[in-house]
């Protein structure tokens, strides 16, 4: 039988390294998946088509926020009872949340197939890219129960210690989206063209044959935390679970969403300078999604390695996880930014055209924003470690207070005096403002002392 891996002895440094590694490679993969989709549908389809799937994902993206606290609140339970090596506890809490995200993902899928043109008029869909993005959306929530409960698979394979796993079965998933996409989109052979919403039905495909693949794959390894005949009965709810999983989950989710509406905020602004300074703008965004990735890779390695650590109640290793993070993240981090630096214009041309006046404007937007993702690094990982204890009220409340208090407000206060540079000057100084708040919480707060409802515990007081 396949055992949990254990982030709860040898050495941190290498470990923490060699768990955050499929998971950046995870976000690579995605990122270019989502690219490559958007290749097809933009230039085989046209504008029309390409607005309309960047309205759906828009509306993708808060759904699957909505789903990913809760399953970051999967993994951390399921971290604590592997760390507490208490196997049948991390089995009830996989039973429980199985049937939980079932039936939230079920009831969105229907609401959604029931509600999306509504929204997408709501939201002042162009009136060319409406039907087209109707179309989409009606099969991507034929997708969400697919999409929600790969997502939970892969949270608490992370939380049992395991990021390989789920960074094989993204491959495969991602390697079945590329090659169905155009197959779909245009028909081959008895397979008529569907255009845009074939492109969503790759995606469909693509995540049920690669959750069936993943699903089948650990029943064969017989991994310990899959639920055989005799343990059916741990699908029932167990309310504390749930509460746990709510509780905890929302906070997380609503600061994926803070996250996304200061990026709404701040486009709306930029949008007032003109289609230059717009597109300079959307080109870095382009580059600060991978900018960020190694820092939410070590951010998310650490919230599972420090979980596992709590459950063991090993809170020397806790704070080293921290520190070795914070490292990690800061010298991944500025790596990238200074191979951006290196490569600034080549690196640009991917998203504008030859000679755009954008250009240079994405250069000078790129040396006064992108030093705040070193900060946003440090944040990211002290973060990622109070939460595997169950604190999750004060990330929030420091992401909303920086980004919605501090971003949004700076941003538009100096524009008289500074103009655009206004803009990029706020992210850098929120950023700073984070990270000072969040160094703050981790050495004087009182999250040592917090704990996920399911579990006994788990403060050092305790140990």
């Amino acid at each position: 039988m396949q055992r949990p891996v254990s982030l709860t002895e040898g050495s941190i440094s290498r470990g923490l390294f060699q768990f955050a590694l499929p998971i950046l490679f995870a976000h690579v993969l995605q990122s270019l998946n989502g690219s490559v989709n958007s290749i097809w549908v933009g230039r085989f389809l046209g504008e029309a088509a390409l607005t309309a799937t960047s309205v759906a994902n828009t509306v993708m993206f808060l759904l699957i926020a909505a789903a990913f606290g809760i399953a970051m609140a999967a993994s951390i339970l399921v971290g604590h009872s592997v760390g507490a090596k208490d196997m049948a506890e991390a089995k009830r809490v996989v039973g429980t949340s199985a049937t939980f995200f079932a039936g939230i993902s079920v009831a969105m899928a229907i609401t959604g197939l029931v509600i999306c043109e509504p929204i997408l008029i709501a939201m002042k869909t162009p009136a060319d890219s409406l039907p087209l993005a109707i179309a989409y959306m009606r099969v991507i929530f034929l997708a969400l129960p697919c999409l929600y409960m790969y997502a939970f698979i892969m949270a608490v394979l992370r939380g049992a210690g395991d990021s390989k796993t789920p960074f094989y079965f993204m491959l495969l998933s991602v390697v079945i989206d590329i090659g169905l996409n155009p197959v779909f989109i245009f028909g081959v052979g008895p397979i008529p063209r569907l255009g845009i919403a074939g492109s969503a039905l790759a995606t469909f495909v693509s995540q049920a044959i690669s959750l069936t693949a993943l699903i089948l794959h650990l029943y064969r390894r017989r991994h310990p935390l899959v639920l055989h005949k005799d343990e059916l009965s741990m699908l029932r709810p167990n309310w504390t679970v749930v509460g746990a999983l709510v509780k905890k989950g929302i906070p997380m989710s609503a600061q994926m969403m803070v996250l996304s509406l200061s990026g709404v905020l701040m486009i709306s602004i930029v949008n007032h300078f003109g289609v230059d300074t717009a597109a300079a703008f959307g080109a870095s965004m382009q580059l600060w999604n991978y900018i960020q990735m190694p820092a939410y890779a070590v951010g998310m390695a650490a919230s599972s390695m420090a979980a596992q650590n709590v459950g063991a109640r090993k809170w020397d290793r806790v704070t080293s996880i921290a520190r070795v993070g914070v490292v990690y993240a800061l010298l991944l981090t500025g790596s990238v930014i200074l191979l951006l630096e290196l490569f600034g214009t080549h690196a640009y041309g991917l998203f504008l055209p030859a000679g755009s006046p954008a250009m240079e404007a994405a250069s000078h937007i790129n040396r006064i924003a992108t030093p705040s993702f070193v900060f946003f690094g440090i944040t990211l990982v002290l973060f990622g470690v109070v939460r595997a204890t169950g604190a999750v009220m004060a990330p929030l409340i420091t992401l909303t207070v920086a980004l919605l208090g501090v971003r949004v407000p700076l941003a538009q206060a100096f524009i008289d005096r500074l103009g655009v540079d206004s803009v990029w000057w706020s992210f850098p100084v929120s950023s700073a403002f984070a990270t000072v708040l969040a160094v703050l919480y981790y050495k004087y707060g009182g999250w040592r002392s917090a704990r996920m409802e399911s579990i006994p515990e788990q403060s050092p007081e305790s140990a």
